[in-house]
């Protein structure tokens, strides 16, 4: 069964066709992160005008690419929640109005559900259960993933997400958005134990909280600034990733042990970040459990992986009716 997925809930406008959840026939994305680099983050209001601009020719363009129509689709996903609302509810109503049109099925998608499935493109043998820390822009949760639609939150941010935490510091050190890669590029050639940066503490083993760590940075920086000392941006950088990656990865590795997990997982576009995959990487070999790490090229958003868990939410029964409407928060366990 090919899906067609669509993704708008940040500055990637995507479309994708995937075939039975796992094989990806197109993945097409067309991003807006140059124009909202200027800014130094995402702007709400350019996002959507870009995403009504180009999703149109995106969803073109994946079927095209797939040597398909819309007639040979068996169901429309779209992703309806969480994101920047106005975004969301770009692609929300293409969706709508392309399923109705056509006379398919439409399929609502979780964002964080299409970031864990995004596994699954990569890792034909990944199957439900297992552990997953989903760790983005906007997010950083850690989930047992007990069915294809059935989640379990066992730990979450309490304040900033990791990814938001990237910005920020990126930011303050002068590096360019996004954060993650450009603080991992700066990273490379910095001592990661030359600022000693606070290890956060946060209710609920694990819980996670990066507002703190950020504080930290940001104050590190204005007082060396106020003083006339220079900051070493490598090493500030390399220091912030060695400390925020090593939380994630205890906190993931920690729930790991304690439920007894055999499988663990990254997602989201914290993911991409090589430092975090080797910790994780290593932690799970000494714990004896699989370890499965998503393709860099899926950890950001896109479209194959709500096409991905388009297809299981499908067999799940979970459609839609023409009243679909987009939301900018919802958890990921809401059914």
């Amino acid at each position: 069964m090919y899906v067609l997925g669509i993704e708008s809930t940040c500055d990637e406008t995507a479309a994708a066709i995937v075939e039975d959840g796992r094989k990806v026939i197109s993945n097409v994305i067309a991003t807006s992160v140059k124009e909202q680099a200027l800014y130094g983050g995402v702007v709400p209001e350019i996002a959507s005008r870009r995403h009504a601009e180009y999703i149109s020719a995106t969803v073109d363009k994946a079927l095209a690419d797939a040597s398909l129509t819309i007639a040979d689709v068996g169901a429309v996903a779209v992703t309806f929640a969480p994101g920047l609302i106005g975004a969301v509810l770009v692609g929300v109503n293409f969706a709508k109005g392309l399923a109705y049109a056509a006379g398919k099925p439409l399929v609502p998608v979780h964002h964080l559900r299409g970031h864990i499935a995004a596994n699954y493109l990569t890792h034909p043998a990944l199957h439900p259960p297992f552990l997953c820390l989903v760790a983005s822009g906007g997010h950083s949760h850690i989930v047992l993933v007990e069915d294809w639609c059935r989640y379990k939150v066992l730990g979450r941010t309490v304040d900033d997400a990791a990814g938001e935490a990237y910005d920020k510091v990126a930011r303050t050190l002068g590096l360019p958005y996004p954060g993650g890669p450009s603080v991992a590029a700066a990273a490379k050639g910095g001592n990661a134990h030359a600022y000693k940066l606070p290890v956060p503490h946060v209710e609920g083993k694990y819980n996670v909280s990066f507002s703190g760590l950020k504080t930290a940075v940001i104050n590190e920086v204005h007082n060396a600034q106020q003083k006339g000392q220079p900051v070493n941006v490598a090493d500030m950088a390399a220091s912030f990733q060695e400390r925020i990656d090593q939380i994630l990865a205890k906190k993931l590795l920690s729930a790991a042990a304690d439920t007894g997990a055999q499988t663990i997982c990254l997602a989201g576009g914290v993911a991409a970040n090589g430092r975090l995959r080797q910790l994780v990487n290593d932690g799970a070999q000494k714990l004896g459990a699989k370890i499965y790490l998503p393709e860099l090229k899926y950890c950001g958003d896109n479209g194959a992986m709500i096409a991905a868990q388009g297809y299981y939410e499908y067999q799940d029964g979970n459609l839609a009716g023409w009243d679909l409407n987009g939301l900018p928060t919802l958890p990921i366990d809401y059914r």
